[in-house]
């Protein structure tokens, strides 16, 4: 049986939904989402392998395409530019809501600039949101930036158009054998699972400048002889008035932090949680290189 498998890139700005629609196509939570520009800082390698073994799909959600701003965006960029080189073919996703805008414009330049030869499908999402007219026009502006020969509409929250799509796909995958274990989702270390399950509650809570300041560090887990699994994370702010507003008036924010996070780590280790969860100061954590290669943040 000859088989197919290889990289696709997921390119776009922020907040198109490009973590929702990989865990769509994966068919498991292998991406945190959240309605927060920059969620995804790492690329989050997603694993969606066929039922019959026929073909290995390996998702690369990338964080969202911006100017870099400090030492963790500038990673963050730099390794959309290196995935995105290193893929078989590039999704291209845009927001059925908002249309083709300066940021869509600016990554199809950079797809079309690239001289590589790497197929690219491009993909409008949120169509369960935007009323027909606005997907059409997005459609017809995608169309124009002539960066893909097809684009396809779709509802990575509904799961509405994602069969076609990865069909699709699948054709420009090369021939060759699993990369992976069939029976994996994520190439992701363990506890940095966990760390993102955490952050992504703080994400769901909070505003402004608290989401970017923020990071999570799991530093223990043990699986008690009761079935217990005990989990120790630390979340860090930058400065002071971030951390009075992550633990909250009488500590209200990091009890629904830590109550939201326990519930996401007993779905997806299937076992209760006890998890201890600290608010500690870190200040200027982003730009500290050590401390972001020991992230995992390449």
């Amino acid at each position: 049986m000859t088989t197919r498998a290889g990289f696709v890139g997921l390119a776009g700005r922020p907040n198109v939904g490009k973590s929702t629609l990989a865990n769509a196509i994966v068919g498991a939570k292998v991406a945190i989402v959240s309605d927060r520009p920059q969620t995804t800082r790492r690329a989050v390698r997603g694993i969606a392998t066929d039922p019959g073994g026929e073909w290995q799909m390996v998702l690369v959600d990338l964080p969202g395409v911006q100017r870099p701003r400090d030492d963790l965006t500038q990673r963050m960029q730099h390794r959309i530019e290196q995935e995105i080189a290193d893929a078989d073919a590039v999704l291209f996703v845009f927001d059925g809501e908002q249309g083709v805008g300066p940021g869509d414009r600016f990554i199809a330049r950079a797809l079309l600039g690239a001289e590589r030869g790497t197929p690219v499908v491009c993909a409008v999402n949120k169509i369960d949101r935007a009323r027909k007219p606005a997907i059409a026009k997005t459609l017809v502006e995608a169309e124009e930036l002539e960066v893909a020969d097809e684009i396809f509409p779709v509802s990575a929250r509904r799961g509405t158009g994602i069969s076609p799509l990865v069909e699709r796909l699948v054709e420009l995958l090369p021939e060759g054998p699993l990369l992976y274990s069939p029976e994996e989702r994520t190439d992701a270390a363990f506890q940095t699972r966990l760390a993102e399950l955490i952050r992504e509650q703080v994400l769901r809570r909070t505003r402004e400048e608290i989401p970017h300041a923020v990071e999570v560090m799991v530093t223990d887990v043990e699986r008690r002889e009761d079935g217990l699994v005990e989990i120790h994370a630390e979340v860090w702010a930058e400065t002071e008035a971030q951390k009075r507003i992550l633990v909250g008036r009488g500590g209200k924010m990091v009890r629904d932090v830590g109550a939201a996070a326990r519930r996401e780590l007993e779905r997806e280790l299937d076992a209760r949680v006890y998890l201890d969860l600290q608010i500690r100061v870190r200040r200027h954590w982003r730009r500290d290189e050590a401390l972001l290669d020991r992230l995992g943040i390449e």
